[in-house]
């Protein structure tokens, strides 16, 4: 929030609320709820603000959750801990740490709150380790009224609230499924692309995570692999100073700077990508598996990312590169970064029911990206896609409704739990109907 009212960290959505709240309390939480549905208000809760949609757009009553935040409860027994649903990802570690815990993925930002992960389908990379809504065992959700709805992994409500959207009610807090604490090695490497490319499918299974950035306008790829290993292992960090080179210097300080040139000089982003793809990977080390899974990214920039069944990959990412190959004005600076997950029972996940892998596509915040993501988006659709709740899309309830097996359950329990809407706005009118 500022004077002007409330944006995204992308700049892609702003909004000057009628009402803001930030409670201190599930109870404070509970009444403002209530007042705004007794007064006829819409209600819209945000976390970090890194979703590119509108999805947490509050023109009426924003529920701002970041005094929410915090561990109720942690059991190392089950592996279970139920957190407040305003926690930042990058604070979990240290709370979970004490009990011997860790996150059995993560994505590679760490920014987002955990209500607004889960409920946009945010997810790492490996074909056997689901995505952050995959590890929810329990929620606590408000309700129109101002009530409690507790849902537990028995109950059958999880699999749609789960990954809600935000329009099932306000989440006030998370069970997350939680596994012992790990190591990862990382294998970091620049590749020619059509290495990558030629025993992809074997990289894949044989890894416990892998995914690779393809650099556009050129043929080279960065890869990384990552492998776990038990908490006892011998650890191997990056220095100090090698950390903050590539992660802070190169990643983002002269990153940002050459996609500034790039909007300014596009002939140079060519050249620059070569450098990118070729300064990249050479590194190996061992680490704390939340140090290995993110990094810190400074440079905005607006993205699209769509899944697609895993064994349309190849066809659907050669498919993106024929349409930059024959859109040669376009000067792309930000690498393609692709991914992969396991199928999974949440009814809205990208991978729900499916083997997926991910395709996603990034312009600098300063760069126009609609006829970009709007060429990638008809290759994604013709190959099965499915779009990432909180990043660009144009898809609207009819089109999404053919693509998820629960889509029509969905909206039925909607229509139960929120049939005055009072969860809704104009993104979720949209995507899930009015």
């Amino acid at each position: 929030m500022d004077r002007h009212g409330w944006q995204n960290w992308a700049r892609t959505v702003r909004v000057r609320p009628f009402q803001v709240h930030a409670p201190a309390s599930v109870a404070d939480l509970q009444r403002a709820v209530a007042d705004a549905a007794a007064a006829g208000l819409r209600v819209k809760a945000v976390g970090a603000g890194h979703s590119f949609t509108a999805i947490a757009e509050a023109p009426e009553v924003l529920l701002d959750l970041s005094r929410l935040q915090g561990l109720l409860r942690a059991d190392p027994a089950t592996g279970q801990a139920t957190f407040l649903a305003g926690t930042r990802l990058h604070a979990v570690p240290g709370l979970l740490a004490p009990y011997g815990l860790a996150m059995a993925n993560l994505g590679d930002i760490d920014r987002q709150s955990i209500a607004g992960a889960i409920s946009t389908g945010t997810h790492g990379t490996g074909a056997g380790y689901g995505g952050l809504s995959a590890q929810v065992a329990g929620l606590v959700l408000i309700q129109p009224d101002g009530g409690r709805l507790t849902l537990d992994s028995g109950d059958p409500l999880l699999a749609a609230a789960a990954l809600g959207l935000g329009a099932l009610g306000v989440i006030a807090e998370v069970t997350l499924q939680c596994v012992p604490a790990f190591l990862l090695r990382a294998e970091e490497r620049s590749e020619p692309l059509e290495t990558v490319l030629a025993d992809l499918a074997d990289r894949v299974k044989a890894a416990d995570h892998f995914e690779f950035y393809w650099f556009p306008h050129t043929g080279r790829a960065a890869t990384k692999t990552n492998t776990r290993l038990p908490w006892t292992s011998t650890r191997a960090p990056l220095p100090p100073l090698r950390r903050w080179v590539d992660e802070s210097l190169l990643s983002n300080t002269v990153f940002r700077a050459t996609c500034a040139a790039g909007t300014v000089i596009p002939a140079l982003v060519p050249a620059v990508n070569r450098a990118a793809a070729a300064a990249l990977g050479g590194r190996e080390y061992t680490d704390e598996s939340p140090r290995v899974f993110t990094q810190r990214r400074t440079v905005r920039f607006r993205e699209m990312e769509y899944s697609v069944p895993a064994g349309s990959l190849e066809r659907a990412f050669g498919a993106l590169q024929e349409v930059l190959a024959e859109n040669p004005g376009w000067r792309v600076s930000f690498p393609v970064e692709v991914r992969w997950a396991p199928a999974d029972d949440r009814w809205l996940s990208t991978a729900y029911g499916r083997d997926c892998a991910y395709i996603a596509v990034h312009r600098y915040y300063r760069e126009d990206p609609a006829d970009y993501f709007a060429a990638v988006e008809q290759v994604m659709l013709a190959h099965g896609g499915r779009p990432h709740w909180g990043k660009e899309h144009s898809l609207e309830a009819d089109t999404l409704a053919e693509r998820y097996p629960r889509f029509a359950d969905f909206q039925a329990v909607r229509n139960q739990l929120d049939p005055d809407r009072v969860f809704t706005n104009a993104y979720l009118d949209r995507v899930l109907g009015a």
